[in-house]
């Protein structure tokens, strides 16, 4: 059986919303609390990969220290990365992993499309 990985915020509304419906599929679930155990460089590669996306598309561009500081930067795929590893509190959450396959749980019932 394969387990999942949320990485996930507990003060954050829609990260509890899909540890919620992750729970009723009955699958083992690890939690990491990213911002407390954040992804390495490695990690953050791994994880772009299975969900087919780049890194500036889980930046959460309405965050505080994204306005500040990157707002109008462009930045390579490798800068981004590193921004993310220093700054976890600018990637998108949850981020929900089954496998090879990974979504935003952005609305949160993109998570059903790893079921």
């Amino acid at each position: 059986m394969t387990s999942l990985i949320i990485y996930h915020n507990p003060r954050c509304s829609k990260s509890r919303e899909a540890c919620s419906i992750v729970d009723t599929k009955g699958l083992p679930t690890k939690i990491r609390e990213y911002l407390v155990d954040p992804l390495t460089e490695k990690e953050l590669k791994d994880l772009l990969k299975k969900l087919g996306m780049k890194a500036e598309e889980i930046v959460r561009k309405k965050e505080a220290l994204f306005i500040k500081k990157y707002k109008n930067k462009k930045l390579s795929e490798a800068e981004w990365i590193k921004v993310l590893s220093k700054n976890p509190i600018l990637i998108e959450r949850p981020i929900i992993v089954k496998g090879n396959k990974a979504v935003v749980g952005r609305p949160p019932e993109n998570i059903n499309r790893l079921f």
